[in-house]
């Protein structure tokens, strides 16, 4: 996908990894509608990307999301992308992890960006991409991680299945895996303390491979064996 003029629609743009983004995309000349949590911090993005079209959402809202996608389409005059930035994390053995804290994770980190994605694709033209953050826990499923991680691996496993679906509408579908990043996401999280963590990669390089990936109509971005980063065509 041509990054100028590009129209994307970019959920969880207020967070470091989402707001890094939007901001290299428009440098680049994208042109880009905005949908995060914080109104005061989604307000300065915008003003930061010329004006950029912004929404609140509340990934709990499955409807509203869809209803995101609707509006994105509609202030910019249609869709070339979707790239989902949004997730929390929780921490703790599973048995204290509450019912409604796993609820809470499975809605941000997977049922939100499926329905981000879900009413996006048929408004996706040949050649545009489909886009969210997983994680490396969606693979390696560490301890004191249960939910957080069964969340992010549905959200892969849905990946992998819709960009078998689009694969004939010349759509592509790229799952962004990342590591741990140096952003604070951990310290952030809804239950439970994050165990001690080695210094995270630096956002700008996680920016540099996303947009390597979506420029290239990539399937996925992992860490790599020679590189931090690695972007799987």
């Amino acid at each position: 996908m041509e990054m100028r003029g590009a129209r994307i629609l970019v959920p969880g743009a207020t967070g470091q990894l989402g707001a890094a983004l939007v901001t290299r995309l428009h440098a680049l000349g994208a042109r880009l509608a905005l949908a995060g949590r914080d109104q005061d911090t989604l307000a300065r993005i915008s003003a930061e990307c010329g004006g950029a079209p912004a929404r609140t959402f509340d990934a709990w809202d499955l409807d509203g999301c869809a209803l995101t996608v609707r509006w994105a389409e509609t202030e910019l005059g249609g869709l070339d992308g979707v790239v989902v930035c949004s997730g929390v994390a929780a921490f703790g053995p599973a048995p204290e992890v509450s019912d409604a804290v796993a609820e809470h994770l499975a809605a941000v980190n997977a049922l939100a960006p499926m329905a981000f994605l879900r009413a996006a694709a048929p408004r996706i033209a040949e050649g545009g991409v489909l886009a969210a953050v997983t994680g490396v826990v969606a693979e390696a499923a560490p301890a004191r991680m249960a939910d957080y991680a069964a969340a992010k691996a549905a959200l892969a496993t849905w990946l992998t299945a819709v960009r078998r679906e689009q694969r004939r509408r010349g759509v592509s579908v790229l799952e962004i895996n990342l590591p741990h990043m140096d952003t604070g996401f951990a310290g952030r999280a809804v239950h439970g303390e994050a165990p001690p963590l080695s210094r995270g990669l630096p956002v700008e390089e996680a920016v540099d491979a996303v947009v390597t990936a979506l420029s290239d109509g990539a399937r996925l971005v992992r860490p790599g064996t020679a590189t931090p980063l690695e972007v799987v065509r």
